[in-house]
């Protein structure tokens, strides 16, 4: 529906991007093999298209089907059919009598074997005189011992705002042109729209949009929430994380005013206002506490409230039997949730899959101590939009380097909820269950529940459904109060730990509560 946009010319007010003014370096001095990282093919043969006019070169591909050929249908020498031989293809690059730019695609299978490799250095020595340069096209990274020192990487970054900004042009263009949709966007939607697509490539954006339209045939606002689901696609083949839709809100989070503040005041922080204002994006949260209070949930409305993607990182799952896999996993994760931002990333109990660092040299190799340097590292140096919120349930297996500021902007203590809060939480639950929490006591009911969870107190409320169904009868008071006096909340047989978890956030954490932690009153 939409060609790729052109690369900027030298000079021209839309300055290119960086890895683009990289690569224009890296072919003006000559250097003979460049390896790009990139799905996006098409966008690719694009901009080198550009590039190879503007550096006065031809441009050349090669696949392992069609062999090398001169691309776009441009003339040039033909090439025997043999080229579709990679030791072929190569003899036949070194014979080249006019400046080229050659991209193999798909080259990195050959890497594998050894007179390849051989032929691939012999030529980069050849090609070191010339004005040709070699280019790999893949989307993965593999490159031999012996060609380490002869081929510089660039990762292709996937398309920015200003890109997906000239798609969405484009197709609203054509759509209006035809008069087969309408459009129902303002300035603001149409920012939310393109920072929803961020993340997919420009055909996997362009399809996006597609569908959208195809659905009702507009595009408004409601398609913000359709393109943010094709992202789905984009985490499920990366097996390593989960893909929650924005669903819950902040609403059905009962009290966490001081949290919810904080979040409130930084809803619009991911948008480009926020940068000429010279804010950065927000970098995560810390969320400690007692088990059952809403640390989950809050997570999960985070996402909602910003209107971001919501994926989930089981350390479970970076942990692998192979040597070196976890640290290779976690990095993926890590691309993976870095492609697709802006993004929350959930990390649900971060100390299980930290617990051993102290003896991960002895216990398992090291493998932990070195999945949780990757993180910390990552976690400080980070600089694409992702904003992290790690859970956590027991501080002492915490290390205490991830508690250091830079990694998270705040670290919030969720106590158990007092009883306003406790009155708001039977009130969304009894709400969310078709019932009108004004038929009902909350006061008594808060007072009788005095040291439950948010989630024991949602469990009192299924429980009343179930006893009340069994009678046959609506709802009632009675069979609320009965389920509280049955239930032996978590406050009370994990009353000590859960002291020293308020010991230990006196002073150390911000309270995610109105009322100082520690000092609750009822």
């Amino acid at each position: 529906m939409a060609s790729s946009p052109a690369l900027p010319r030298p000079g021209s007010p839309a300055t290119s991007a960086p890895w683009l003014e990289e690569l224009d370096i890296l072919i003006r001095a000559r250097y003979p093999l460049l390896y790009l990282v990139s799905w996006e093919e098409h966008r690719v043969d694009t901009l080198l298209a550009d590039m190879a006019r503007a550096h006065g070169k031809a441009l050349l591909t090669w696949s392992t089907t069609r062999g090398l050929r001169h691309a776009g249908g441009s003339r040039g020498p033909t090439f025997p059919e043999d080229t579709r031989n990679p030791l072929e293809a190569l003899a036949a690059i070194e014979k080249l009598s006019e400046p080229s730019l050659v991209v193999l695609k798909d080259f990195h299978p050959y890497l594998e074997e050894k007179p390849v490799v051989r032929a691939l250095r012999e030529l980069a020595h050849f090609l070191k005189s010339t004005f040709t340069t070699v280019i790999l096209l893949s989307p993965t990274l593999t490159i031999p011992t012996e060609l380490e020192k002869e081929i510089s990487v660039l990762d292709v970054p996937l398309p920015g705002f200003q890109e997906l900004l000239n798609l969405l042009k484009e197709i609203v263009a054509v759509v209006r042109r035809g008069n087969k949709a309408t459009i129902e966007l303002s300035r603001e939607d149409a920012e939310q729209l393109i920072k929803a697509a961020q993340g997919l490539t420009l055909s996997e954006a362009e399809n996006a949009f597609a569908k959208a339209i195809a659905h009702d045939g507009k595009l408004s606002a409601a398609d913000i929430r359709r393109v943010q689901d094709e992202k789905r696609q984009v985490i499920r083949k990366s097996g390593l994380l989960e893909y929650y839709p924005p669903e819950q809100d902040l609403g059905n989070v009962g009290g966490l005013q001081n949290l919810k503040g904080w979040l409130t005041r930084r809803t619009a922080a991911f948008g480009e206002r926020a940068r000429q204002f010279g804010l950065p994006e927000p970098r995560g949260l810390l969320l400690l506490g007692v088990q059952g209070c809403g640390k989950s949930l809050t997570a999960k409305a985070i996402s909602a409230h910003w209107n971001l993607p919501l994926l989930r990182l089981d350390m479970g799952r970076i942990f692998s039997g192979l040597v070196g896999s976890s640290e290779e996993n976690l990095r993926k994760a890590i691309r993976v949730a870095e492609s697709i931002a802006p993004v929350v990333l959930w990390v649900d109990e971060i100390e299980k899959g930290l617990s051993g660092v102290a003896s991960s040299g002895t216990a398992d190799g090291g493998v932990t101590a070195r999945v949780f340097g990757t993180l910390l590292t990552w976690l400080q140096e980070k600089t694409a939009p992702v904003f992290v919120v790690a859970t956590a349930n027991r501080i002492e297996g915490l290390p205490p380097e991830l508690l250091r500021k830079g990694r998270f902007d705040e670290i919030f203590f969720i106590d158990l909820p007092e009883a306003a809060e406790r009155r708001d939480i039977f009130r969304i639950h009894l709400q969310r269950r078709k019932r009108e929490p004004a038929a009902y006591d909350l006061h008594a009911l808060a007072d009788m529940a005095s040291d439950f969870s948010g989630a024991e107190i949602e469990q009192v409320v299924i429980a009343g459904l179930y006893e009340a169904f069994a009678e046959n009868v609506e709802l009632g008071q009675a069979h609320l109060t009965r389920a509280i006096q049955e239930t032996f909340p978590l406050a009370v047989t994990m009353r000590d730990e859960i002291l020293r978890l308020r010991e230990w956030a006196r002073g150390r954490t911000r309270p995610a509560s109105s009322s100082v932690s520690g000092s609750r009153k009822e």
